[in-house]
C-alpha cells in the first residue's frame, strides 16, 4: 500500500504544483497585458480563483495526513509524553469532526448552487462542480486525519529531519 499511497502523493503535488504555475502565469500575463496594453486577460480572476480553491483543497487532505497544520509547540515537551495518547486521540476527533462539518455544509451548497445557476461573474463558470470537489477533499482530509501518525513520531521525524 505504501507505494501507492507515495505514487497518488507525488501525483497529486505536481498537479498543484502545475496549477500554481499556472496562477503565476495568468497573473504575469494579466498584469502586463493591463499595464503594457491596457488589455487585461479576460476572466483571469474567476481562472484564478477556482485555481486556488483547487489548491487548497487538494492539497488539505495531503497536508491533514502528514500532521501538516499549524501547532503551536509551547507544551510539546509535556503533551507529547505516552500518557497523553487519549488527549491526541480526542483532538483527531475534533479535528475530524470540525472538517466533517466543513465537508458537509460544501455538499448542501451543491444543490443550492445547481439550483440557483451559482456561476462565476466573468465567465459563468458553474460552482457546483467546485463544492462537490471542496466536500469531497475536506471528507477525505476528516478521514485521513484519524489515522495520522502519531505526533509524537511527527516530532521525532522532524527532529532526525534537522
Amino acid at each position: 500500500m505504501k507505494p501507492l499511497q507515495q505514487g497518488i502523493q507525488q501525483a497529486v503535488s505536481l498537479l498543484l504544483v502545475l496549477m500554481l504555475s499556472a496562477i503565476v502565469a495568468l497573473t504575469f500575463t494579466d498584469v502586463m497585458g493591463r499595464r503594457l496594453f491596457n488589455t487585461p486577460v479576460f476572466g483571469a480572476n474567476d481562472i484564478t480563483e477556482h485555481l486556488m480553491a483547487v489548491i487548497i483543497f487538494a492539497g488539505l487532505p495531503l497536508l491533514t495526513a502528514q500532521r501538516g497544520h499549524l501547532s503551536i509547540d509551547l507544551f510539546d515537551h509535556w503533551l507529547l509524553q505516552p500518557k497523553w495518547r487519549f488527549w491526541h486521540k480526542a483532538v483527531d476527533v475534533l479535528i475530524a469532526a470540525v472538517l466533517g462539518l466543513v465537508a458537509w455544509q460544501y455538499f448542501v451548497s451543491i444543490q443550492e448552487a445547481h439550483d440557483f445557476n451559482e456561476v462565476s461573474p466573468a465567465l459563468g463558470i458553474p460552482r457546483a462542480w467546485m463544492y462537490a470537489f471542496i466536500s469531497a477533499t475536506t471528507a477525505l482530509a476528516a478521514v485521513l486525519s484519524l489515522f495520522a501518525p502519531a505526533p509524537q513520531a511527527v516530532a521525532h521525524a522532524q527532529e532526525v529531519a534537522s
